[in-house]
C-alpha cells in the first residue's frame, strides 16, 4: 500500500472518530452537571433532616426523656454529622448553585427590620 495513501486513511479515521465524539462529549457534560445537582440536592435534604434531628433532640431533652450525659453525647455526635454535610455541600459550590433567587440590591433597606 502507498504510504501517502496510508497516511490519509488514517487521517480520514481520527476525524471520523472526532466527528462521532464530540457529541457525546457535551452530553457528558450536561450529565456531570445533572448529577452534581442532584447531589447537591441530596445533601440539602439531609442537612435539612440532620437540623430536625438535632431541634428534636433539643425537645427530648427539655422533656426530660434524655439525661444531660446522653443528651451531650448525641447533640455532639448529629452535630459533628451536620458539620459534614456542610463541608460536603461547600466543596459542591451549594451555596451559589442552590441561590433562592435574586434577594434584595445591596444596600437596599430591610424591612424585616424595621429600615425605611
Amino acid at each position: 500500500m502507498d504510504p501517502l495513501a496510508l497516511v490519509a486513511v488514517v487521517v480520514l479515521f481520527v476525524l471520523v472518530i472526532a466527528l462521532v465524539a464530540l457529541p457525546l462529549r457535551s452530553g457528558t457534560a450536561e450529565a456531570a452537571d445533572e448529577r452534581e445537582r442532584r447531589d447537591i440536592e441530596a445533601l440539602e435534604e439531609a442537612k435539612r433532616a440532620k437540623y430536625a434531628e438535632i431541634r428534636e433532640l433539643e425537645m427530648d431533652f427539655r422533656t426530660g426523656k434524655l439525661t444531660e450525659d446522653e443528651f451531650r453525647i448525641q447533640d455532639r455526635a448529629r452535630r459533628a454529622e451536620a458539620v459534614e454535610l456542610l463541608r460536603r455541600l461547600d466543596a459542591l459550590g451549594a451555596s451559589q448553585v442552590l441561590a433562592a433567587g435574586p434577594g434584595p440590591p445591596v444596600g437596599a433597606p430591610d424591612a424585616s427590620r424595621g429600615e425605611a
